[in-house]
């Protein structure tokens, strides 16, 4: 079930996407993602019903509010990003995230690392040049974009693992859905258009679509081995590049592909030694 799980995150994730690029034209980035998390608060709101307020109990709410300032900038740079390059280099790049999270947690949170762990972030690194390519081609503001939502997202994933040691996964998916539509609405408000009725429907699968992905990525890891389940992600691109091309007429270059898999797998082997470290 884990496989089957992933199979269907990498998926609605990608779905996603394809709606963000679709209602952009009509809707500003930052409204979209007050939509995307307006509509995942009301997917959110049933845990609270069925578990209770004693979720809520925390001694660390301030970090969940900038773990959730966070998470909404993050998604604001994505979802700009969408507007402005192709969906496969956009994913390709997003897989820095993790990367960005190992160096980050090494600063601030004083973990240790081995060389090999080193050379892997190398690697992924030089995998993102590779995409981007600075200096050989003109660089595309998506891919600034892209990268400072990895960032961002790796600040917030640095949050969460702080927070992880004393919160529980359903306090921490509650206080963010709590947290994120009110923090993305104040934004909005100034760029604030009335979507027509197509735009509205492109919207809620936005925001159906993206609370689908959680849930399904959630259950992938639940019920599936890790190992087993993470390699899948790289699914992410493939995705991306078939609807790219049928939707949008994209066509990822080999560069997007080779740069994608050195960035993915040096993630990936950074997550299995943290596994491997962990047992």
């Amino acid at each position: 079930m884990g496989i089957f799980y992933m199979l269907i995150a990498t998926l609605t994730f990608t779905i996603m996407q394809v709606c963000v690029r679709l209602v952009s034209d009509d809707v500003h980035p930052i409204q979209i993602a007050f939509f995307r998390n307006f509509f995942g608060l009301l997917v959110v709101m049933p845990l609270i019903f069925r578990f209770g307020f004693t979720i809520l109990k925390t001694d660390k709410l301030n970090w969940h509010f900038y773990r959730s300032i966070l998470q909404t900038c993050g998604m604001l740079f994505f979802f700009t990003a969408l507007t402005l390059s192709p969906l496969a280099q956009n994913v390709a790049l997003s897989f820095t995230a993790p990367l960005f999270t190992v160096f980050l947690a090494i600063i601030l949170l004083g973990e240790k690392s081995e060389l090999r762990r080193w050379i892997a972030l190398a690697l992924g690194f030089f995998g993102a040049w590779i995409v981007i390519r600075p200096g050989f081609s003109e660089v595309n503001l998506g891919s600034i974009f892209v990268i400072c939502s990895s960032i961002v997202w790796a600040g917030s994933m640095t949050i969460i693992k702080f927070l992880s040691k004393t919160e529980s996964s359903i306090t921490l998916t509650v206080y963010m859905g709590l947290f994120m539509a009110p923090i993305s609405f104040i934004p909005a408000l100034f760029f604030w258009t009335w979507p027509s009725l197509v735009d509205l429907c492109y919207l809620f699968l936005v925001g159906f679509f993206g609370a689908t992905g959680h849930l399904a990525l959630a259950g992938a890891f639940k019920s599936g081995d890790t190992g087993a389940v993470l390699p899948l992600d790289f699914l992410r691109l493939i995705w991306a590049s078939v609807l790219g091309y049928v939707i949008f007429s994209e066509t990822p270059d080999s560069w997007t592909w080779f740069g994608g898999v050195i960035i993915f797998s040096s993630a990936t082997y950074i997550a299995y030694r943290e596994i491997k470290t962990a047992k």
